[in-house]
């Protein structure tokens, strides 16, 4: 009932056509995505968000910012009301939620829109490639 009432309050955000962030919408779109990348040593930021979610908002100009200057890694996005299932498999409990996975393994994760981490962490395992 939250998804639906959040909806009706707050408009779903436009995908950025030029956006290197991949907004996925279903489960079916998911499954792809991730098995896309499941054997792949490139590394997946997911953001786990809501349209309702103020942090979620403040932090997104930065996450598109960092998927257009990492290109060695691939990011995705998924609003927990529209994927709640997908969000529940990786143990989401706040938003926003950032799952950093290589190999299909969970390698870290930041909880909250802490631009500085997420961004230090991408280094990271960008290196470990």
């Amino acid at each position: 009932m939250g998804s639906f009432l959040s909806s009706l309050v707050t408009p779903p955000p436009a995908d950025d056509g030029d956006s290197a962030v991949v907004a996925v919408h279903s489960k079916a779109a998911w499954d792809q995505q991730f098995e896309a990348h499941r054997n792949a040593a490139k590394l997946m930021v997911i953001d786990f968000s809501a349209s309702w979610c103020g942090p979620c908002r403040f932090i997104e100009p930065a996450f598109k910012e960092m998927a257009s200057r990492f290109t060695d890694a691939v990011f995705v996005k998924i609003d927990v009301d529209e994927l709640g299932e997908v969000a529940k498999t990786f143990r989401v409990e706040a938003m926003p939620t950032f799952v950093l996975v290589k190999g299909g393994q969970e390698v870290s994760r930041v909880v909250g829109a802490k631009k500085d981490e997420l961004d230090r962490k991408i280094k990271t395992f960008i290196a470990s490639c």
